[in-house]
């Protein structure tokens, strides 16, 4: 049976590719663009993608037709597929008439901490020896890829609130139908789909309603957006999560059990808490879970650390909402510059869809509180207000060369983007390192 998945290039829609693959079907794809790590991971699995959207990848016509959210009204495959009447399937309405019949399935939903917490959660279940199965939007640092069948019956889902497709604007997470449901956060983002916070908080309730009442719903317990959801209903089991602050490394108190984590930020100790409340859940001791996330490793471009050189620190992150952008400036402060004399040089690609339609606009600027020095990709008027120096460029390249010449030893730089970003981070590696880029 032949597969063709139609906007391939996002790690979602990625993982959906490896998962048909490892059924033993015949998979290709197709997007407009294709980077690392997801054009490697592809690669790796011998996975056949095409650039752009011809229709004549329809002929013979595929099996099976997957079709990606970033996919509108208008792009000439989905035109020539809709003529054609062929049966169009979404990323996760396939995953969960493939893959989730029959398995118990965790849901790992929120606006922040998404892929890291369902990283940490399936490599506690792996450790535990129940072989889990996951798809992960993101490359984890405990495994090869971003998703795998697994042997056993649980599956871990990051459990996304953006739509499924253009022919079927639910929610991607309300086709799982969780047997644990985690609620990590939930602030107002995607507004290119919903017109405020009222609006994602009803999908997050009908997420709830999917629940059964033998089900478990793990919840964090400072979030008062997410009570205001459970007020709405919930039918199930409540298990609430909490952790002491701090933005640096160290030991940490979940359900009374010390933690400890090597990822930086208060923000991955209440990841790691969710999880290992999840863990708790079905039936894994805190202190297994806890002794599980002593080798975690974070995902890929979760402030992951590019090394040095020259004496500069380079770190990439894939913050792109106000609330995490702070968080993750925070975290990179007190990790890696602490009473130090070097800078924190923060530099950003506003290149969400709620970003790009100004919602965020007000609530920038604060952000980048912890950093000593900004640098935007911009083209227009930036935001004014910014607590720090700021440059804005509106191309990469004289982005880069104003970094290059700002930047010195002793100062850690931290890339920030939810997409490629122009591979600005190893572009200015190689100019650090004098290469040619």
């Amino acid at each position: 049976m032949r597969v063709h998945i139609a906007g391939i290039g996002g790690v979602f829609m990625a993982g959906i590719a490896l998962l048909a693959k490892e059924l033993g079907l015949q998979v290709s794809g197709c997007d407009g663009e294709v980077y690392p790590p997801v054009s490697d991971l592809l690669a790796a699995h011998n996975i056949t993608v095409t650039r752009g959207c011809d229709p004549a990848q329809l002929r013979p016509p595929p099996d099976q037709l997957i079709i990606g959210n970033a996919l509108s009204r208008g792009n000439p495959l989905v035109e020539a597929a809709l003529d054609a009447g062929l049966t169009l399937t979404s990323g996760p309405q396939w995953l969960a008439e493939n893959i989730l019949t029959g398995r118990r399935v965790i849901a790992v939903a929120g606006t922040h901490g998404k892929t890291t917490t369902t990283a940490m959660l399936v490599w506690i279940l792996q450790r535990a020896g129940l072989a889990p199965g996951f798809l992960i939007g993101g490359m984890p640092g405990n495994f090869s890829a971003s998703a795998r069948i697994g042997g056993g019956e649980w599956f871990v889902v990051e459990a996304d609130e953006y739509d499924s497709a253009f022919f079927d604007k639910r929610p991607k997470f309300v086709h799982y139908r969780p047997l644990i449901a985690v609620l990590l956060n939930l602030e107002f983002d995607h507004a290119d789909i919903y017109d405020n916070l009222g609006d994602i908080q009803k999908q997050f309730h009908y997420l709830l309603r999917t629940v059964p009442a033998a089900g478990t719903v793990v919840v964090n317990r400072f979030s008062k957006t997410l009570s205001e959801v459970l007020r709405m209903g919930c039918w199930s089991t409540v298990q609430q999560f909490a952790v002491d602050g701090g933005d640096g490394i160290g030991d940490f108190t979940v359900h009374g059990h010390r933690v400890h984590c090597q990822l930086s930020g208060a923000h991955n100790r209440e990841n790691a808490a969710a999880a290992v409340t999840a863990a708790k859940a079905i039936g894994i001791t805190t202190a297994d879970a806890a002794a599980a996330l002593t080798d975690f490793r974070a995902p890929r471009r979760r402030m992951e650390d590019l090394g040095v050189h020259r004496g500069i620190r380079v770190v990439d992150d894939f913050a792109h909402h106000p609330t995490a952008i702070a968080r993750t400036l925070a975290a990179a402060r007190a990790v890696h510059l602490g009473s130090g004399g070097g800078r924190l040089i923060a530099v950003f690609e506003p290149r969400s869809n709620s970003m790009r339609l100004g919602v965020h606009r007000d609530a920038l600027p604060a952000a980048f509180t912890a950093a000593d020095r900004a640098f935007l990709l911009w083209p227009g008027e930036p935001p004014a207000g910014f607590p720090c120096p700021l440059h804005t460029a509106a191309a990469s390249s004289p982005l880069l060369a104003a970094l290059q010449a700002c930047a010195r030893p002793g100062d850690c730089v931290v890339f920030m983007s939810n997409g490629g970003f122009d591979g600005v981070q190893q572009k200015f590696i190689a100019r650090l390192s004098g290469g040619v880029v």
